[in-house]
């Protein structure tokens, strides 16, 4: 992605639309707090590790739409890399007392904490590497 396609701010000195400086440090922190927290209920609730090797990688398989078009894989990549859809569902295990449906979700919550600590961010149809927490490789 080059500064034309979303625009330049000297003040910050990244790219508008991506997260830099402390804004990008808070939001890697936040990223790291929420895996620390998810593994730490996981590991109290007493859930099966092997179960949480297994899918840790699941959300990743999302990546699979950029086989269609860039437009596609960011689409599918965030709808799986966001937490408005694993954090209900965990409610909704909690609630339901469906042990099972809260470990699969905790395990969800945990890889996007840890992709976001990482420095993977959701991505923008531009391209794989355009997140925004910056672009992949560069820091």
């Amino acid at each position: 992605m080059t500064a034309t396609v979303l625009g330049f701010d000297a003040r910050a000195g990244a790219p508008l639309g991506f997260a830099s400086g402390p804004v990008r440090a808070t939001l890697r922190l936040e990223g790291a707090a929420a895996f620390a927290t998810v593994a730490a209920l996981y590991l109290h609730a007493g859930f099966s590790w092997p179960l949480f090797a297994l899918l840790f990688l699941a959300p990743d398989l999302s990546m699979l739409g950029y086989l269609i078009s860039a437009r596609t894989g960011a689409a599918v990549y965030n709808v799986a890399h966001t937490t408005a859809l694993a954090l209900p569902l965990a409610l909704v295990g909690f609630l339901a007392g469906e042990p099972p449906v809260l470990a699969v979700a905790l395990i969800w919550i945990a890889h996007i904490g840890f992709d976001r600590a990482l420095g993977y961010g959701l991505k923008y149809p531009s391209g794989f590497g355009d997140t925004h927490l910056g672009r992949i490789g560069r820091r």
